[in-house]
């Protein structure tokens, strides 16, 4: 997912994407000096997008490390929030909770379809992870996969509907059956990171049973 962010706020990129940073590993990916590094930082400090903490690890000297706010997380899109907030509360005051979860599951029915018609005539494992998190990732979720010695772990470093999920956890169990059947039988899927529940990031273990 391509965000258009300033020069200046590359640094956000990579907190939302890597997670807290030290300075050094900042400056490193920035291609510019740590003085550099943390001149930036500051400046993203001073319009509260980021804040930094110390580490002590080992016998080394500690760490600064740089991480995002909540105003900082905020700078990437959540589609519609306010809107899709009141009409989630809506259906939930007018119809029922009953109601509300039956739509959502139609909605999922639908995109379930659609991801299938995309990964058609992708038949191995792999191939259909990757393919699902190209499609996560156009949809704005700057999701990536990596293989390693489990399995697979598809990361998702942004939910561009969090306050909708935070709103219902439908829209949360709706996407982890997506998964589930886009997948395919004898696969299992986890959710072992969850935006809505803390985390930085959503990311789903996935297995070959």
């Amino acid at each position: 997912m391509k965000m258009t962010l300033p020069d200046n706020e590359r640094a956000l990129m990579l907190l939302k994407t890597k997670g807290p940073q030290p300075l050094v590993s900042l400056a490193k990916d920035l291609n510019v000096s740590t003085e550099g590094a943390r001149f930036q930082l500051i400046k993203l400090s001073n319009d509260g997008l980021v804040e930094t903490h110390t580490e002590s690890k080992g016998k080394g000297r500690p760490q600064q490390v740089w991480s995002l706010t909540q105003l900082g997380h905020a700078r990437f899109p959540d589609t519609h929030a306010e809107l899709t907030v009141r009409l989630i509360r809506k259906m939930q005051d007018t119809l029922g909770e009953a109601a509300l979860l039956e739509v959502i599951e139609a909605n999922g029915k639908d995109g379930q379809q659609k991801y299938l018609h995309k990964l058609n005539g992708v038949r191995d494992l792999e191939g259909r992870v990757s393919g699902l998190a190209k499609i996560r990732d156009e949809e704005g979720y700057m999701a990536d996969y990596s293989k390693d010695e489990e399995g697979y772990l598809l990361v998702e470093n942004h939910c561009p509907i969090c306050a909708a999920a935070t709103a219902c956890l439908g829209f949360c169990r709706s996407e982890l059956e997506t998964f589930q059947t886009v997948l395919g039988d004898g696969v299992s899927v986890e959710r072992v990171e969850h935006i809505v529940k803390g985390g930085r990031r959503c990311a789903y273990r996935i297995k070959q049973q």
